[in-house]
């Protein structure tokens, strides 16, 4: 029988009234949360930290952090004495699903008591759902999670009636609860002060470019929504009174900021640069164009770059060029061809800049000639300077090349990334990517779309291509 429907019947045959606990005993607080807390997932966490902070509802409620397996354990018997219910949250990207699954059936081999609800989000339980659901949690949140999260506590866990939630009933079947609300940014926290969790802060969400391999405008929609920039001073005013003098910001293209389109308003991203500078002062220091955020090759001007270097501090770009084939960028739907990589490498070096430029081997029906392109641009731009942050593509769940093959490297693809590492200008985790693209490609396989997948796109001639080339209303049951 599902957990919540087990403790709502407890609760009955107790005489309880839902939501409060116990009989007779109205000390226990509603809800304690329990936060799987990883350093990889911890942004996502953060944002829903701050959004608890906006919470007017009249309920009671406790957080917790677990850095572990025995952690949460631990803190789940810890919590259990003190609260009706307590709610396990869970974020992980695609690749660490089945890690993250492993340590789940961990902990509820350990303890599994029917008043623990485990809720999975962010991008993966958004694309795999049923997956996350057949892996053992209770609860997939789906979309964007700051008001599901808030309405989900203020009924005291009871997911009944909550967009954004995805779960099965008592009879087994699958509840679907509707899409998530999207609101502006400004409408909630980037990162928690209460609980000091202090992150780079988000001033865009969604990407108009939708490119084929990436999870972001299929989670946020492809549309872009901007944090305002008072709205990002007030969070650098917080981050100073707490003693912290680096800003940094979470975008997928941080030269968009402030634009609607495909154009770049540079006076934006001024107004941006300087409001965040006049806070931090000659102590602080404003990241721009740098991890975790990246700058699109067509973007980059020298007026462009003399504004970041007027008001930032960092010394290195993010500059993401993914393929040197024009078929490949033109089939990924990246919205910029192979000279705009060229042009913005140059310009940025001679702008003093260092530059690191995102290149994904093994698109799906690469060709070798276009994996010899991609060789020979990383080749050209590394000779120029630029160092070559080298990824395998996998099939990202969500995404339109979501049942495409998992990306390979081939044995000339291999041997230019040994020569162009020995010279120190490649790096990346481009061969735990490439394990992980097969284990995607397998869970896809396991969870069909229904009808013709728009993931297999004839992007090759070849009749029969051979192997890619080149280096994701009723209680929850359980």
């Amino acid at each position: 029988m599902p957990i919540a429907v087990i403790a709502s019947l407890w609760r009955r045959e107790a005489g309880i009234a839902p939501g409060r606990g116990r009989a007779g005993d109205l000390t226990l607080r509603d809800i304690s949360i329990i936060i799987r807390y990883r350093k990889a997932v911890s942004y996502g966490h953060h944002v829903l930290l701050g959004a608890l902070e906006t919470l007017s509802a009249d309920v009671s409620y406790e957080v917790r952090f677990a850095t572990s397996a025995a952690a949460v354990v631990e803190e789940i018997k810890k919590a259990l004495p003190t609260a009706h219910r307590v709610l396990v949250l869970w974020s992980f990207y695609s690749p660490d699903a089945l890690e993250m699954a492993a340590e789940l059936q961990r902990i509820r081999a350990e303890i599994d008591d029917p008043a623990v609800t485990h809720i999975a989000g962010g991008v993966h339980a958004t694309a795999e759902p049923v997956q996350v659901l057949d892996a053992g949690w209770d609860i997939a949140a789906v979309g964007e999670g700051e008001t599901t999260f808030l309405r989900l506590v203020a009924a005291g866990g009871e997911p009944a009636g909550i967009p954004g939630l995805v779960y099965r009933d008592e009879a087994g079947g699958l509840v679907r609860t509707g899409r998530a609300e999207r609101r502006e940014l400004d409408a909630y926290p980037a990162f928690s002060v209460r609980w000091r969790r202090f992150n780079p802060i988000e001033i865009t969400r969604g990407c108009v470019y939708a490119c084929r391999f990436c999870q972001t405008p299929f989670m946020f929609s492809a549309k872009f929504r901007h944090r305002s920039v008072e709205n990002v001073k007030r969070h650098v005013e917080q981050m100073v009174a707490h003693g912290r003098r680096d800003v940094r910001f979470i975008t997928p293209t941080s030269l968009s900021y402030g634009s609607g389109d495909e154009n770049v308003n540079l006076e934006a991203v001024e107004e941006l640069l300087a409001a965040c500078k006049s806070v931090v002062g000659k102590q602080g220091r404003v990241f721009f164009g740098s991890f975790p955020s990246e700058v699109r090759p067509e973007h980059v001007s020298v007026r462009a770059l003399r504004l970041i270097k007027r008001y930032c501090a960092n010394d290195n770009l993010i500059i993401g060029a993914q393929s040197g084939s024009a078929r490949v960028l033109e089939a990924a739907k990246r919205g910029h061809g192979v000279q705009e990589v060229r042009d913005a490498v140059r310009i940025g070096v001679q702008e003093g800049f260092r530059i690191n430029v995102d290149m994904i081997f093994g698109m799906p029906e690469e060709t070798p000639d276009d994996a010899a392109a991609s060789l020979a641009l990383a080749r050209e731009l590394a000779d120029l300077g630029a160092r070559i942050h080298a990824h395998t593509f996998m099939p990202l769940p969500g995404t339109p090349w979501r049942e495409a093959t998992p990306g390979r490297v081939d044995p000339e693809t291999l041997r230019a990334i040994g020569e162009l590492t020995g010279r120190g200008a490649l790096y990346g985790h481009w061969e735990r990517q490439q394990r992980l693209a097969g284990q995607l490609a397998d869970a896809a396989r396991a969870y069909p779309r229904p009808g013709k997948s728009r993931t297999l796109l004839p992007l090759a001639s070849d009749p029969e291509p051979g192997p890619s080339h080149g280096s994701g209303g009723t209680a929850p049951k359980r």
